[in-house]
C-alpha cells in the first residue's frame, strides 16, 4: 500500500487487560465500537477511530491488554504471541501514547512492568487512572506517581469525567506536524476511521468499496485479510474465534480503493456459548448492513454447512452483494471433478441464491487470491448500478413477450394480466418497480422469471434484486 502524505499522528491506548482502555476509546470516539465486558482481554485486533482534539485531527488506537510473556490465558502459545505483538507494534508506531491504569485496584506489578516498557520510548505519555469516578476517589491517584512519569490524570472512561482534558494534554505535547514514515514502516492501519470510512478521503478514491469478510469461526477469515492486504496484519490463530471486533482494513489499487472489513465469526444463534462471541456477532452484522459487498468464506475440509447457507442468507436479506470464497482449497487438491463437484453443492443449497458467484481458493498458499479483487469490483458494479428507464422498459417489453404471464382470475373471469412499465428506485441494493394491472395475480414462479432475466441482461449476478408490484389499471378494463 502506498503511503499517505501528512499522516494523522497516531495515539495508542495502552495498558494491562481490563483497566477500562475500550471503554475510554468509544467514549473519545463518542460511538460504541470497541467490544467492552468485565472478562478480560476481549479486545485482540487493533481498532482506529479518527477524531478531533482540540482543533487537530488524531487516530486514536485501541490495543489488547499488554501482558509479560511468560503470561499464557489457556488459549495457545501462538494466539497469546500474536495478540502481544498486535498490542506492542501499536505502541512502536504510536506518536504519543496514553498509558491507562485502573484507580480501584491500585498500582499492580503488572502497571510497573508496563511502564518500564513504555519509558523506552521518547514519545509523549500521559498516565490515565482510571475509574476515577467521583472526586473522593481521587487520593487513589498519588501511588501511581511513582511509575516515574510526569504526567498523572485521574479519569472515568464510563462517565467521561476527565477523559477529554488527558488527551488534549497529550496532543497538546505532540509537534504541530506529525512526521511522516517512510512507505515501508508506514503502517497500513493508519488510513483507517472509526465509522468504516477513509481516514484520509483526499487520498483515496472517491467512493471505495465497502467489503464485509463474513463466514463462522475458524474458516480463515484473517488469514484472506492477510492475503489481500499483503501484511499480517491481522491477529490469526488456529483458536476459533480469534477475532471478535470488527476491523477495517484500506487497500488502495490502481483500479480503486477498498475498505475491507475482517468480522468475528459467526454462528448460529443458539451455539454462541463464548464469552464475548454475542457482542461479536451483532458487530459482524452491523458490518454486513454497512458494506456493500460481502463475501462468505467457508472451509473447504468442512463442506458447505447449514451455518453457511444461514449466513448467506443474512447477508442476501440485508441487501448485500454476495460471493461465497472456499478456503483451504489446497487441501483439497485443485482438482478440475472435485472444484465441480463443490460448485454444484453449494449452488444447490444456495437455491435461494443461485446467481451467487462461488471462488475456490487458499489463503495459505495464495490460489487465486487475486481473482477476488475482480470478483469484488463485478459485486460493487451490481450493487451499485443504476438502469436508465427506457432500458429497462425494453427489457420488460422483450421479456413478457418471450414468456406470457398466467390470466388474472377476477370472480368466474379470467383476463389478460399486462405489464405495462418499470423503473428503478433505489440501488445497493438494486429495487425496480413493474406497474401492471393485478400486482396480486403475479405467480412467484413468474416474479423469479423476471428476476432472473433482469440478471441475464444487466450482469446482476450477487447482487440480491427487489421487484415491487404496482397496480395501473389498463384504459380498455
Amino acid at each position: 500500500m502506498p503511503a499517505v502524505s501528512a499522516p494523522l499522528p497516531l495515539i495508542a491506548i495502552v495498558g494491562r487487560p481490563n483497566v477500562g482502555k475500550s471503554t475510554l476509546f468509544n467514549r473519545l470516539g463518542r460511538r460504541r465500537r470497541a467490544i467492552v465486558d468485565d472478562q478480560p482481554g476481549l479486545t485482540r485486533d487493533r481498532l482506529v477511530q479518527e477524531v478531533e482534539v482540540a482543533g487537530r485531527r488524531v487516530l486514536l488506537v485501541d490495543t489488547a491488554g499488554l501482558e509479560p510473556l511468560t503470561d499464557r490465558d489457556g488459549e495457545g502459545e501462538d494466539l497469546h504471541d500474536a495478540v502481544q505483538a498486535q498490542a506492542r507494534m501499536a505502541v512502536r508506531e504510536a506518536d504519543a501514547i496514553l498509558f491507562v491504569v485502573d484507580g480501584q485496584t491500585g498500582l499492580l506489578p503488572e502497571d510497573a512492568s508496563i511502564a518500564r516498557e513504555l519509558r523506552r520510548t521518547s514519545r509523549p505519555l500521559v498516565v490515565v487512572v482510571n475509574k476515577i469516578d467521583a472526586p473522593k476517589h481521587e487520593p487513589a491517584v498519588a501511588e501511581f506517581h511513582r511509575l516515574g512519569f510526569p504526567i498523572v490524570r485521574p479519569v472515568s472512561a464510563e462517565h467521561g469525567r476527565g477523559a477529554w482534558d488527558a488527551v488534549e494534554e497529550l496532543v497538546s505535547a505532540l509537534p504541530p506536524d506529525a512526521p511522516a514514515r517512510d512507505d515501508d514502516t508506514d503502517p497500513a492501519w493508519r488510513e483507517e476511521a472509526g465509522d468504516g470510512s477513509v481516514a484520509d478521503a483526499a487520498s483515496a478514491a472517491a467512493d471505495p468499496i465497502r467489503v464485509a469478510l463474513v463466514g463462522r469461526p475458524n474458516v480463515g477469515k484473517s488469514s484472506l485479510a492477510n492475503r489481500l492486504l499483503g501484511s499480517e496484519r491481522m491477529v490469526v490463530s488456529s483458536v476459533a474465534g480469534t477475532t471478535r471486533d470488527a476491523v477495517d482494513l484500506v487497500i488502495e489499487r490502481a483500479d480503486g480503493t477498498i475498505v475491507l472489513v475482517d468480522t468475528a465469526g459467526i454462528r448460529r444463534p443458539g451455539r454462541r456459548d463464548r464469552v464475548g462471541e454475542r457482542p461479536s456477532a451483532l458487530m459482524a452484522v452491523r458490518a454486513i448492513e454497512r458494506a456493500e459487498v460481502a463475501l462468505v468464506v467457508t472451509d473447504a475440509s468442512q463442506g458447505f454447512t447449514e451455518g453457511d447457507v444461514q449466513l448467506a442468507g443474512l447477508v442476501r436479506e440485508r441487501g448485500c452483494a454476495a460471493g461465497v470464497l472456499v478456503n483451504k482449497w489446497d487441501l483439497a487438491g485443485d482438482d478440475e471433478d472435485a472444484s465441480r463437484r463443490v460448485r454444484e453443492a453449494i449452488r444447490d443449497r444456495l437455491r435461494f441464491a443461485p446467481d451467487v458467484p462461488v471462488l475456490l481458493v487458499s489463503a495459505r498458499t495464495g490460489l487465486r487470491i487475486p481473482r477476488i479483487f475482480p470478483l469484488i469490483h463485478r459485486l460493487a458494479r451490481a450493487a451499485r448500478l443504476r438502469i436508465p428507464t427506457h432500458e429497462l422498459n425494453r427489457w420488460l417489453q422483450e421479456a413478457t413477450a418471450a414468456h406470457e404471464p398466467s390470466m388474472a382470475q377476477r370472480g368466474t373471469r379470467k383476463r389478460p394480466l399486462k405489464f405495462f412499465y418499470a423503473t428503478q428506485v433505489a440501488e445497493r441494493p438494486p429495487t425496480f418497480v413493474l406497474f401492471c394491472t393485478e400486482p396480486s395475480a403475479v405467480k412467484e414462479s413468474y416474479r423469479r422469471y423476471l428476476e432472473n432475466r433482469l440478471r441475464e441482461r444487466f450482469e446482476l449476478d450477487g447482487a440480491p434484486i427487489r421487484l415491487q408490484l404496482r397496480a395501473r389499471r389498463s384504459k380498455e378494463h
